[in-house]
């Protein structure tokens, strides 16, 4: 089953650290986004295969737009 990486508020998308492909645990590091000069990571809830990263950095992207796909 797929799970969804969905952004939490409005920011800009600092760093994306995995490329599609790439094989992740949980707690890894996907995406680094930054808000209000805050650096905030992007973190994998789940083991799985990244299917799809749907940002790039300097994105700016709201609360629930899609970051990447995990299955």
């Amino acid at each position: 089953m797929a799970e969804d990486v969905r952004a939490e508020m409005v920011s800009t998308v600092f760093q994306v650290v995995v490329a599609e492909g790439d094989e992740v645990k949980e707690g890894d590091t996907l995406v680094i986004l930054e808000s209000m000069k805050m650096e905030i990571p992007v973190l994998a809830e789940v083991n799985g295969r990244v299917t799809s990263v749907d940002v790039t950095v300097g994105d700016v992207i709201q609360q629930g737009d899609l970051i990447a796909v995990i299955s």
